[in-house]
């Protein structure tokens, strides 16, 4: 199937490793011109270089919480390929783990800038060219906390929580302009965050990592942990021509594992 991505410019946030770079890989396998970005310059450019797309590829060091840098990255992407942004991938880097009453003021505010601010201030700065080419697709990355809270993932519950409302309230409004929103409640994945989460998890119950994700695999219908290529490909159609009926959905994507109906 042709997805039609041949020569759209996609900014993926957060993308020098785990599903940012997944969903990356799978853009630029489909054709797509990709702006990279993340915070360690090394590690984006060993990802630039593992995509092996040359000339599609831009890539921009910055943290997504600094909204000047973040807007300089989107404008500097469109201006090397010479076209708006037409599809944005909002990702970030997790904020750390903590239980309701282990929140505390900073790293509060720093979950607001990282996990919600930063997609906002991303969709208001790519908005305009999409709705002025009247074609556009904003694909968030958020989590299955969105559905179903985890105890000591307060941070990540509350502000996806928020990011969802958000993307469901723009979604309706931008639809008129050929510019769909959703969102995938990303599941657990074979990443380097899941390996955190795993850490934690042992260091309260004071069981080992090993234990620690066979127990949390045993919740997943499909018997193990979603591949980083599954996710990519996911994303891929979300951003894609082929997707053109679907807007405003918060999709979960987890192995089955979301116990609710919907």
């Amino acid at each position: 199937m042709d997805l039609g991505l041949k020569g759209k410019l996609a900014a993926v946030l957060a993308s020098s490793s785990g599903l940012g770079q997944a969903s990356a890989r799978a853009l630029v396998a489909e054709g797509a011109l990709v702006a990279l970005s993340g915070r360690d310059p090394a590690r984006l450019e060993r990802t630039r270089q593992a995509l092996g797309a040359g000339a599609n590829l831009f890539a921009g060091a910055l943290d997504v919480a600094d909204r000047a840098a973040l807007e300089e990255h989107l404008a500097a992407a469109a201006q090397h390929f010479g076209r708006p942004v037409h599809i944005l991938v909002t990702n970030a880097g997790g904020p750390p783990a903590a239980t309701a009453l282990e929140v505390d003021d900073a790293a509060l505010q720093r979950a607001f800038e990282l996990t919600l601010r930063s997609a906002i201030h991303a969709v208001q700065a790519v908005l305009p060219g999409m709705r002025a080419a009247r074609w556009g697709r904003i694909v968030a990355l958020t989590s299955s906390t969105v559905r179903v809270p985890i105890a000591t993932l307060v941070y990540s519950n509350t502000m996806r929580a928020g990011l969802t409302a958000y993307l469901k309230s723009l979604a309706g409004e931008v639809a008129k302009d050929g510019v769909l929103v959703n969102s995938v409640c990303t599941g657990a994945f074979a990443t380097e965050r899941i390996e955190e989460l795993f850490v934690n998890l042992a260091k309260k119950s004071g069981r080992s990592v090993d234990e620690e994700r066979i127990e949390y695999v045993k919740r997943i219908p499909l018997g193990r942990l979603g591949k980083p290529e599954e996710f990519g490909a996911l994303v891929a159609f979300l951003c894609s021509e082929r997707c053109s009926y679907l807007s405003g959905v918060a999709l979960a994507y987890d192995g089955g594992a979301n116990p609710g109906l919907l």
